[in-house]
């Protein structure tokens, strides 16, 4: 297994710095050496496997993709054994087998870890993904080492489902992004534009100009794919609130302060329920994606929430 390297910025510069600061690690990874292809029982799953050590899973949302997680997968890989999917519909994964589903999902995870020889792994999630990593950690407790979720979807997703108008609103906010994504093949080109940029992530990031194109580029490329519909269906009808109380796993709940897509007052939501297990982290300035807006300070607040003994307690 190939190792990857990088330098690491100082503790000022990743409180301090918004998206990515000179060459990113990422763009030296020969990234087609790491990718696999998984067969499960009910679906097929890509997905990279990079580094050695203690498992850490990385969990994409919505319209993600496993390259969601590229300014945090070769700093992680140093001390980890990573390991990076496209959930069954979304980037180069094909559909499921059965309907999509949040449990299904967490299903495929269990399933993918299993295949993998990894009993018990950190899991890291954004938004869908945070959904299910916080599945995952109630219905395969063992699997779960420990547990981020980054701007989690499950609390007001579900609630909003409920109310038509609203439900409405926030199907429209993802129709776009969705219609965003069919300009996928011409990413690179419209990428270098700033302004595009921001029209193309300006519901994910609080500054989207301010991230680099080929970033932005890949994150693009990862939108738009079959598995879109089914799986908004199952954010807004599947029951999280009420169950949150039986996550065991020591978790960390990590927020931008200007995310437009989830509400922060979700991430105290989050902690009320799962209880003193739970810690908070919110970044100013920051909005839906913190670990691409903020990847320096991100990889270091998660890094040393991995290593604790006790992360109970709060930090804001």
């Amino acid at each position: 297994m190939a190792t990857v390297t990088g330098t690491r910025l100082t503790a000022t510069a990743a409180d301090d710095a918004y998206g990515p600061q000179g060459r990113s690690d990422w763009l030296s990874v020969d990234w087609h050496e790491h990718l696999r292809w998984a067969s499960l029982s009910n679906a097929t799953v890509n997905y990279v496997d990079v580094g050695e050590g203690p498992a850490l899973v990385f969990v994409h949302g919505l319209t993600g993709c496993w390259q969601n997680w590229l300014e945090n997968i070769p700093h992680f890989a140093r001390s980890h054994r990573v390991i990076a999917l496209d959930l069954p519909g979304f980037g180069f994964s094909p559909m499921p087998t059965e309907k999509i589903s949040i449990n299904g999902y967490a299903g495929v995870l269990d399933e993918l870890l299993d295949e993998l020889d990894i009993e018990r792994a950190a899991v890291v999630g954004n938004s869908m993904g945070g959904f299910i990593g916080a599945e995952l950690a109630i219905e395969y407790s063992t699997r779960v080492e420990r547990l981020v979720l980054v701007s989690a979807a499950g609390l007001t997703t579900v609630e909003i489902h409920n109310d038509k108008a609203l439900a409405m609103l926030r199907v429209a906010e993802n129709v776009l992004a969705f219609g965003a994504a069919q300009i996928a093949l011409r990413s690179d080109t419209l990428s270098r534009r700033a302004r595009l940029r921001k029209v193309l992530m300006l519901v994910i990031a609080a500054h989207p100009d301010r991230l680099p194109a080929r970033l932005t580029a890949e994150q693009v490329r990862g939108a738009g794919k079959p598995g879109f519909m089914d799986a908004l269906e199952a954010l807004g009808t599947y029951p999280l609130s009420d169950r949150l109380e039986r996550i065991e796993a020591p978790t960390l709940v990590l927020w931008g302060e200007k995310d437009r897509l989830v509400p922060l007052r979700d991430a105290d939501r989050f902690i009320e329920a799962i209880g003193a297990n739970a810690r908070k982290l919110v970044y100013d300035d920051t909005g839906h994606m913190a670990m691409l807006e903020r990847p320096a300070r991100f990889n270091a607040d998660v890094e040393s929430f991995l290593a604790e003994d006790d992360p109970a307690g709060e930090t804001q």
